[in-house]
């Protein structure tokens, strides 16, 4: 049985709204012993946080050991490709956990890397300090590189935007871990010991989850409920596997009419 690989925003709910049928869809993957996770490019959450941020909704039946998420993704890249140790971080909570999870020590005197996650209260002041410790030679991360973030009253700017600047004042290029990159992906799978043909890729923003999946060569379902529509298919030629309504038209996917699965 393949395991459920579901974004969170847009997907599960939209800001502090739940989605019913994705409610609807959890109990029916519960009822049914069906595995799923979540992967998401948002790094401002601790996994516990995202936990009480669903439960206050109305959702049941989820913990923190499956979430996983770009700032996690981030730290582990650091750890892999780089051999950090030493860091400070412009962020949430969120990363700051991840650093702890990977045993990066938070280190504003001399740090390897400035990891980059969105923080909707950084000041100019914040980005000049963090700026001055990558001209000082510190190694530019950025946990995913969102142009703009859909919310209630349209969008707003994305971490990919903040790390963007940083490029250009520091001269440097971030590496490409969140989604659409693999990385997070290859990263994920390691962390819950799983195998790129052992899930199913559900999201509902073309240009980060199903260009994810795309990228990886696996199965998506595209869902539409958040960013995009099917009419921004074409338009993006970004082609998901599936293509459905809302949640709960997943289960005849993921079950034939001889009960097996996909």
């Amino acid at each position: 049985m393949k395991t459920v690989v579901l974004d969170l925003d847009g997907t599960m709910y939209r800001g502090s709204q739940i989605i019913q049928s994705a409610k609807e869809f959890i109990d029916y993957c519960l009822e049914n012993k069906i595995p799923f996770i979540f992967l998401t490019n948002n790094a401002m959450r601790t996994r516990a946080q995202n936990v009480k941020h669903m439960l206050d909704m109305g959702y049941s039946g989820i913990s923190s050991e499956q979430f996983f998420n770009s700032a996690m993704a981030a730290c582990a890249y650091a750890k892999k490709q780089y051999s950090i140790k030493r860091a400070v971080y412009l962020g949430k909570d969120g990363l700051k956990e991840a650093m702890e999870l990977s045993s990066i020590e938070y280190d504003p005197k001399h740090p390897q890397a400035v990891f980059v996650g969105l923080n909707k209260e950084a000041t100019y002041q914040d980005y000049s300090q963090y700026l001055a410790y990558l001209l000082k030679g510190a190694k530019l991360i950025g946990t995913n590189k969102d142009r703009i973030l859909a919310s209630p009253k349209g969008f707003e700017i994305g971490n990919g935007s903040i790390v963007k600047m940083f490029e250009y004042a520091s001269n440097q290029i971030s590496p490409d871990i969140g989604k659409p990159a693999t990385p997070i992906l290859d990263l994920c799978l390691d962390h819950f010991e799983l195998d790129r043909n052992d899930i199913l890729l559900v999201g509902d923003n073309l240009e980060t989850d199903i260009k994810l999946g795309q990228n990886a060569n696996i199965e998506t379902v595209f869902v539409q409920t958040g960013v995009h529509t099917k009419e921004d298919i074409k338009r993006l030629n970004i082609h998901p596997t599936y293509v459905i309504d809302h949640l709960m038209e997943l289960p005849a996917l993921i079950f034939d009419h001889n009960n097996d699965t996909i």
